[in-house]
C-alpha cells in the first residue's frame, strides 16, 4: 500500500484515538489532526505523529496546547475557523469523527479541497445531506463510511450493479442499556446509567444517543443519503450481540450481511483502506462463543426517537437538522442533570415541529435552524 496522508477532525475522542492506530499499523503519514479541549491527549499525539498542523475548538486550550508544543514543529491553530483551515487542506483523506453538528463545515471544507471523506460525523448528513451529497458529486468525492453500520451496508452493497436491486436495509441497534424497559421504568433513570453501554465504549454524547435510540434514527438518516434509499426501504432491528453490523436484502430476497466482534478498528480501516483490505489488530470472531444471535424489533412507543427522525426525513428540508440540534442540546442537558430521560425526546419533538417541513435549503439556513433550536428547547425548560 502506497503511503497515504491523513486528516483527523476530533483525534482525542474514541474513533479518533482508534484512527491513530489504524494510521500507524497502515503507515499513514499524519497531515494534521483537531480536537476540542482535550489538550493532554492533543499534546501526546502531536509527538508521537509530528503533525504538521493541530487545532483546538477552544481558544484557552489552543493558548495552552501551543505552550505545551513550542519544541514541535506543529502550528497551532484555533476555533471554528482553525478547523475548517485544516479541513480545506488537500490530503488522501480527511477523517471526521467531530461530535455533532459542529463537524458540518468541515465536511464541506474538505470536499471543496478534493480530499476523499471518511465519515464518522453522522450530523454531517443529517442536519445538511442534501448540501454535502450535491458538492461530493459536483466534486466528485468520494464520502466512505466509518460508523459502524453504515460501513457493514457499505460492505455488503459491494458487487452491486444497479441500486434497483436493494429491496431493504436492515439496520441492527444493540438497544443500548435500556432496552426491554418500559417508560415508567425510564422515567427515573440516571446519567451515569445512561452511559453504560453494554457493547461500545463510545463518547458520552452519543452513547446517551444510543440510550434513548436517537442515534439509530439518526443513522436511518444518513442511510437515506449515503445510500440513495427511502426511509421505508429501511428496517430497524435489535441485536442485542452486536456481531451483525447491519445487512442488505436484494431483490431476489437474498440477504448479505457483514460481522465481526464489536471494534471499530475493522470500519476505520476498510474507509481508509478502501477497497482493499489489511490484517487488523482486531480479534477474530468466533461464532460458537455467542450460541446464538437474535433480533426484535424496537419498542417504537418507549423509543419515540426513533419515529421522530423518520417522520423528520420523510417531510425534508429543515425537519432533520432541527430534530438533530434540538436533541444535541436536550442530550446535554440531560448530561448536566437539568432534565429527565425521557424528557430529551419530548424536546425534541416539540422543538422540531417548529420548523417547516420541505423545501430546498442553504448552509446558512442549518446553521440558523441550530441556534433556534438550541434557544427553544433552553426556553421550554426555564
Amino acid at each position: 500500500m502506497e503511503p497515504k496522508t491523513l486528516t483527523i477532525l476530533g483525534s482525542t475522542g474514541s474513533i479518533g484515538t482508534q484512527a491513530l492506530e489504524v494510521a500507524q499499523l497502515r503507515g499513514f503519514g499524519i497531515f494534521a489532526l483537531t480536537a476540542d479541549r482535550s489538550v493532554e491527549t492533543m499534546e501526546k499525539q502531536i509527538r508521537a505523529f509530528r503533525p504538521r498542523y493541530a487545532a483546538m475548538r477552544s481558544e484557552d486550550a489552543a493558548k495552552d496546547l501551543r505552550v505545551r508544543v513550542a519544541d514541535t514543529s506543529t502550528e497551532v491553530l484555533s476555533g471554528e475557523e482553525g478547523v475548517c483551515f485544516i479541513a480545506s487542506q488537500r490530503v488522501d483523506f480527511v477523517l471526521n469523527s467531530i461530535v455533532g453538528m459542529a463537524g458540518l463545515r468541515p465536511t464541506l471544507c474538505a470536499i471543496d479541497a478534493g480530499s476523499t471523506i471518511a465519515l464518522a460525523n453522522k450530523e454531517t448528513l443529517v442536519a445538511g445531506g442534501q448540501l454535502v451529497m450535491e458538492k461530493a458529486t459536483a466534486k466528485g468525492v468520494q464520502i466512505l463510511p466509518v460508523d459502524s453500520e453504515h460501513s457493514a451496508i457499505f460492505q455488503s452493497l459491494q458487487g452491486m450493479a444497479r441500486c434497483s436491486e436493494i429491496r431493504r436495509i436492515l439496520l441492527t441497534a444493540s438497544g443500548g442499556p435500556f432496552f426491554g424497559r418500559s417508560r415508567e421504568e425510564l422515567a427515573h433513570v440516571t446519567v451515569a446509567e445512561a452511559l453504560r453501554h453494554p457493547n461500545w465504549s463510545m463518547g458520552a454524547k452519543i452513547t446517551v444517543d444510543s440510550a434513548t435510540m436517537m442515534n439509530k434514527g439518526l443513522e436511518l438518516i444518513e442511510a437515506v443519503w449515503l445510500f440513495g434509499v427511502s426511509p421505508d426501504q429501511i428496517e430497524i432491528l435489535v441485536h442485542r450481540q452486536s456481531v451483525v453490523h447491519s445487512a442488505v436484502e436484494f431483490c431476489d430476497n437474498s440477504v448479505i450481511a457483514q460481522l465481526g466482534v464489536p471494534d471499530m478498528r475493522i470500519p476505520i480501516q476498510y474507509a481508509l483502506t478502501y477497497p482493499e483490505r489489511y490484517p487488523s489488530a482486531v480479534r477474530q470472531l468466533r461464532l460458537e462463543e455467542y450460541g446464538s444471535l437474535t433480533f426484535e424489533k424496537p419498542d417504537y412507543e418507549t423509543f419515540a426517537c426513533i419515529n421522530l427522525c423518520k417522520s423528520a426525513i420523510l417531510q425534508g428540508g429543515l425537519r432533520p437538522a432541527a430534530v438533530n440540534s434540538a436533541n444535541e442540546e436536550a442530550n446535554a442537558m440531560f448530561r448536566r442533570g437539568e432534565i429527565g430521560f425521557l424528557d430529551i425526546a419530548d424536546l425534541a419533538a416539540r422543538a422540531s415541529s417548529a420548523v417547516p417541513a420541505g423545501g430546498s435549503y442553504t448552509l446558512q439556513d442549518v446553521l440558523d435552524t441550530d441556534a433556534q433550536m438550541r434557544e427553544l428547547v433552553r426556553r421550554m425548560q426555564r
